[in-house]
């Protein structure tokens, strides 16, 4: 009995060795070089540690098995092509997106996540298309300007704010204020709301929305278990959407209605029913891609996809100035220009300024929030220049922070020199080696908003204070848990108030 028991357990794992070397074996027949696996789990534990970041991983595989543009990966037995030339790039995200339309989305069968399964990043094929299309006009310059007043209210409350905490204490952490003014800002251009959380003691819309970021361990399991096996999920009666979104969408349909009785702001909820109002124009026999559960799936989109990206850029941006003296001089030059020039910061002035724009530009290849991008290959797809091909089904991945810090294409990688984006050196840059916001007709479609708040919050405090690093607290720790690159803990700087003349 013993005997037998042993020769089964032989058999057993034998095969279980053999078919681990027949599925991770993908990419060497295909003359694509891999990783070492680990049996089952392929490089999923890599991909997904918290001990190190993702992007930690993704610069190992680009620098070490990068070969002719390509490398391999699996998650658990699923092959994975990450791209890394650029010129594959531009051909998979513009020239051929017709291959790679979509992304990998979370569909829930479940009724509680219906406002997730409605938002643009969550949906493919030709709803995405139609609604892309729909929603596109709402991000263009012309509205963006009619909105810059609002950005401007709320970055003026960051700026009086943090002056005031800097008049209290030695230091402020600015990666708090600037999430608060994100999260205002939001609520104001999306929802028409105040919530005012800079000067509130727990307001109570960043209470709602922090736990969209906190990826627990309980939370991660109910993702893992969808993503493995959806019909359980569903047997066992769980869902992936938050109790808080019940919030959002309580909000939505009270400023929906409010809206409809002749309120108007011009800001992101109006442009969503103007856009609406158009679509049914337009189209009237047809059924609506922009009902109102879309919009109200969008604006809450808004809210996930842009609070804590451009937070983090913000938080990025005033350490690398604190860090970088005479970078901050000379944006503080630039704006001073710009105000005598316009009277004020305008948003042609901001437009105009091309070193502040270079500050954000040189601060999102520092510091991608995104570190990775990734598509889904929709119909078989031959790597042009090779012989390999992506199959229907299969995902591409673009190391997006292993690009930014490669010193072929940006010298100094890890210097902070804005410069590298001013008018005049831009012919030094490689095209799409500088994709912090995505390629192509699936890139961020609010990257306008996201720029201009980001500028304006910069501008209004560099105008205001001089930036210092907090000593002892000289150097940043970047978080390691979750999909979005920001720092771990709290970003102490000294503001130090400027005489105005």
């Amino acid at each position: 009995m013993v005997l037998v028991t042993l020769s089964l357990l032989v058999i057993l794992v034998a095969t279980f060795w053999l078919y681990n070397k027949h599925k991770f074996s993908y990419w060497a027949k295909r003359g694509v070089p891999s990783p070492p696996t680990i049996p089952f789990l392929g490089h999923f534990t890599e991909t997904m540690s918290t001990k190190q970041g993702r992007w930690v991983f993704d610069n190992e595989v680009y620098r070490d098995y990068n070969k002719n543009g390509l490398a391999g990966i699996y998650a658990f037995y699923s092959p994975i092509l990450l791209v890394c030339d650029p010129e594959m790039i531009k051909n998979i995200f513009i020239k051929d997106f017709d291959h790679f339309t979509d992304r990998r989305v979370i569909q829930s069968p479940c009724e509680e996540d219906k406002c997730m399964n409605d938002m643009l990043s969550n949906i493919n094929g030709e709803k995405w298309k139609t609604l892309r299309s729909v929603m596109s006009p709402t991000f263009t310059s012309g509205k963006m300007k009619n909105m810059f007043h609002l950005v401007c209210d709320k970055a003026d409350a960051l700026v009086a704010f943090s002056l005031a905490e800097a008049a209290k204490k030695s230091s402020v952490d600015m990666k708090f204020n600037f999430g608060r003014y994100t999260m205002d800002t939001i609520a104001s251009c999306a929802f028409g709301l105040e919530c005012n959380s800079l000067v509130e003691e727990d307001p109570e819309f960043p209470r709602k929305v922090i736990p969209f970021f906190d990826m627990g361990i309980q939370r991660m399991i109910k993702f893992i278990l969808f993503m493995m096996a959806p019909k359980l999920f569903k047997i066992l009666g769980l869902y992936l959407a938050l109790e808080e979104t019940d919030f959002f969408v309580s909000v939505c349909e009270e400023t929906l209605a409010s809206r409809r009785k002749g309120t108007k702001r011009g800001d992101f909820l109006d442009l969503l029913l103007e856009a609406q109002a158009e679509e049914v124009l337009t189209n009237p026999s047809k059924k609506q891609v922009l009902d109102d559960d879309a919009i109200i799936s969008q604006s809450i989109l808004f809210i996930i996809a842009g609070y804590d990206t451009t937070a983090t850029t913000l938080a990025f941006a005033a350490y690398l100035l604190a860090k970088n003296p005479e970078a901050q001089h000379r944006l503080r030059q630039e704006l001073q220009d710009v105000v005598e020039q316009h009277g004020g910061i305008t948003y042609q002035g901001i437009m105009e300024s091309k070193y502040l724009e270079g500050v954000i530009f040189e601060t999102l290849r520092l510091y991608p929030p995104a570190p990775w991008l990734e598509r889904k290959c929709t119909k078989d797809y031959i790597i042009p220049g090779t012989n390999v091909t992506v199959n229907q089904g299969r995902y591409i991945q673009v190391p997006v922070w292993a690009i930014h810090h490669d010193e072929k294409y940006w010298p100094e990688p890890e210097t902070f020199r804005p410069e590298r984006f001013l008018p005049e050196n831009k012919k030094n840059v490689t095209n799409y080696t500088h994709i912090p916001f995505g390629l192509g007709p699936r890139n961020c479609i609010a990257m306008r908003f996201a720029q201009m708040e980001a500028k304006v919050g910069i501008a209004k405090l560099v105008l205001a204070a001089d930036l210092k690093l907090s000593p002892g607290k000289e150097e940043i720790v970047l978080s390691t848990g979750g999909f979005l690159l920001k720092p771990e803990k709290e970003l102490f700087l000294l503001l130090e108030p400027l005489n105005e003349e």
